[in-house]
């Protein structure tokens, strides 16, 4: 398939559609699905790192699905951020693995932006949900460890805390207008 303009789907048509029914918007900047709930629909998206009017979008992966948002959503009210800073400031194997899950967002981030033809953005851009020193957004953490399984230890540890919200079956239907 040839690269997509910048902020076009590489995914299916069906794909957005989708999407735009678990947010209940169009996704913007949608470049591919990068990783699917158990049921076949996307979870998260990749977006691109420049929005189609040029403007930065740092947020590479996003996560979708509205049970999965809403799962996480209330790990960050129960304080799970707050637990996983302490943690970084005294587990050097944890804060050694989430700078590192830092510096693959960056790369990925490059990539994406060198494969949709637009320029990286500018180095010392955030990565997402506060890395390399922060945990400001479980979401991105989340949506980072499903699309690169293994690469963020926070996020890892948000869906381990998560539950199962795919039990439900599909959290959109499967067809029919956003």
């Amino acid at each position: 398939m040839s690269q997509p303009a910048p902020g076009r789907a590489r995914g299916s048509l069906r794909d957005e559609e989708a999407v735009a029914r678990q947010l209940g918007r169009p996704p913007r900047g949608l470049r591919r699905v990068a990783h699917r709930c158990r049921c076949g629909l996307p979870d998260v998206v990749e977006t691109a790192p420049r929005l189609p009017d040029g403007s930065p979008f740092p947020t590479l992966y996003y996560l979708t699905c509205p049970r999965a948002v809403a799962a996480v959503s209330r790990l960050e009210s129960a304080g799970v951020m707050r637990d996983l800073e302490r943690r970084l400031a005294t587990e050097p194997a944890l804060r050694q693995a989430y700078q590192s899950a830092h510096q693959d967002y960056l790369q990925r981030r490059d990539e994406a932006a060198r494969a949709a033809g637009v320029a990286p953005l500018p180095a010392g851009t955030q990565s997402a949900g506060g890395m390399p020193a922060r945990v400001k957004c479980l979401h991105a953490l989340a949506a980072h460890e499903l699309a690169v399984p293994g690469a963020n230890p926070a996020g890892a540890e948000a869906l381990a805390r998560a539950g199962r919200w795919w039990e439900g079956g599909p959290c959109v239907p499967s067809g029919g207008a956003p």
